[in-house]
């Protein structure tokens, strides 16, 4: 009987055509699917988000925001509800979208360059830290700051793990620092890697999570003993982004490699590999099946113009 690496490997032997979409005029920053999977959002550094539905095998434009004035480096949507998108900027707000309207359920002045967010499970609170290391609680129904946290090492990613009673950052010293939550008092520093902790993703079954490093390598732990189980190894650049499958069965991760690499994650066993002519920055697995969102970086050659701000999902089936 094959493994769940060679039936996967096989998988996308016959479902690897790559869909393209071009809406953004610049480089795009970050992907992340609705919670019900039909639609894909982007963030660019053209200061738009853009919003996908996936009909019939292809992607398809439903909506262009504007109204941020600098680049949308991250966004998430909500955990349970596919209408509302949140998005964080280097202009001092953090946005709500409602991808049923045309304009910004809610902007949200914050203190200074947003540089990424993250939504709690349970979808009351977002959390936004900026370039100066301050992580802002923000409850969404009031559209206010509940709280805010100033750290004096550098917060790379944040995250509340499944439950929402943790709340997790990666800092530039390479420690994962673990606080409980919501009264944000220190449970625990994870000598996580010797270099840089940049990312960070939660297993969708609650058994993992994973880190990035700029030391190149993926580190799983066990979120119950938080120990590490496991490296990967096989890019050879700084981690930029990782995604669990929805199944949690596989974990990709992406760097200045011209590659994003597909792993087993209970063996570490290589599934897949992308190819990509640039470094990529972001990926997200679809909710629900085996689709991977993903977004390079423009090219510097002259056929910079033709690929800049170019969206892919990878995945879709070679004779459809």
């Amino acid at each position: 009987m094959a493994s769940h690496a060679e039936q996967m490997q096989k998988h996308f032997q016959a479902n690897n055509r790559t869909r393209d979409i071009q809406i953004h005029t610049a480089k795009v920053h970050s992907v992340a699917w609705s919670a019900d999977g039909r639609r894909l959002a982007s963030g660019s550094f053209d200061k738009t988000v853009a919003i996908y539905v996936v009909e019939r095998e292809r992607l398809n434009k439903e909506h262009i925001f504007r109204g941020h004035g600098d680049s949308v480096d991250q966004l998430c949507w909500h955990p349970s509800n596919p209408d509302l998108l949140a998005t964080a900027s280097g202009d001092k707000t953090v946005r709500i979208w409602d991808a049923r309207s045309s304009k910004a359920a809610a902007v949200i002045n914050t203190k200074g360059e947003n540089i990424n967010i993250c939504w709690s499970p349970d979808g009351s609170t977002i959390a936004v830290g900026n370039k100066d290391d301050l992580v802002t609680f923000l409850d969404v129904r009031s559209a206010r700051s509940r709280a805010e946290e100033q750290y004096k090492f550098e917060v790379n990613e944040i995250s509340w793990n499944n439950e929402g009673d943790l709340f997790f950052l990666t800092s530039g010293n390479g420690s994962i620092h673990i606080f409980s939550y919501p009264d944000l008092k220190l449970q625990h520093v994870l000598n996580a890697h010797p270099a840089n902790c940049i990312c960070i993703e939660f297993d969708p079954t609650g058994h993992y999570f994973a880190t990035g490093s700029a030391d190149a390598l993926v580190s799983l732990w066990d979120l119950h003993d938080l120990v590490c189980v496991r490296t990967f190894a096989r890019l050879d650049w700084p981690i930029r982004t990782l995604s669990f499958s929805h199944d949690g069965k596989m974990i990709a991760s992406a760097s200045e490699d011209l590659v994003i690499d597909i792993a087993e994650v209970e063996t570490g066993e290589k599934i897949h590999e992308i190819p990509c002519d640039t470094p990529t920055f972001t990926v997200a697995w679809h909710p629900k099946r085996h689709l991977l969102a993903y977004a390079c970086d423009d090219r510097s050659d002259r056929d910079r113009d033709r690929d800049s701000g170019v969206v892919r999902v990878f995945g879709f089936p070679n004779d459809s």
